[in-house]
């Protein structure tokens, strides 16, 4: 039987960083070609990260952090095999509940490819589409 497990984290679990960027690396610079100097933004060490196990293998993430905005989620990414298997949906769920209760503005910059499964997690674009990593995005926010 297959499980799913989610793993919360902060800095202080290198082990589990490490899987997060690993993820993070095969998804954001090998396959959209992001500058691996923006991925990796030097702000991990102030973020909570998130990782997803599928039957014990870290498959899927993702981190939020402080602005002076609100709280924004960011870095979602699952590995290309396990796509389509609601692990995203599961983990932004997951994140949600823990977040909505401090009724603090939630938000992300969503790659346009993935707008409308935020749109289906109660996210709503905010202005205009914008480039960002030369990838077009919308600032989007949740809506309680």
């Amino acid at each position: 039987m297959l499980t799913i497990r989610i793993e919360s984290f902060t800095k202080d679990k290198p082990a589990l960083l490490k899987d997060a960027f690993r993820i993070r690396h095969k998804v954001f610079i090998e396959e959209q070609g992001v500058d691996k100097f923006l991925e990796y933004d030097g702000l991990d060490d102030e973020a909570v990260h998130y990782l997803v196990y599928y039957d014990d293998k870290p498959v899927c993430t993702a981190r939020w952090r402080e602005t002076s905005e609100g709280v924004k989620l960011e870095r979602f990414a699952t590995l290309k095999k396990f796509r389509g298997k609601s692990l995203a949906s599961v983990l932004l769920r997951y994140i949600l509940e823990e977040l909505t209760l401090s009724k603090k503005k939630l938000y992300m910059y969503a790659q346009v490819s993935a707008v409308s499964f935020y749109e289906a997690h109660n996210f709503e674009k905010k202005g205009e589409k914008f480039v960002e990593a030369d990838i077009e995005h919308y600032m989007m926010e949740y809506k309680y």
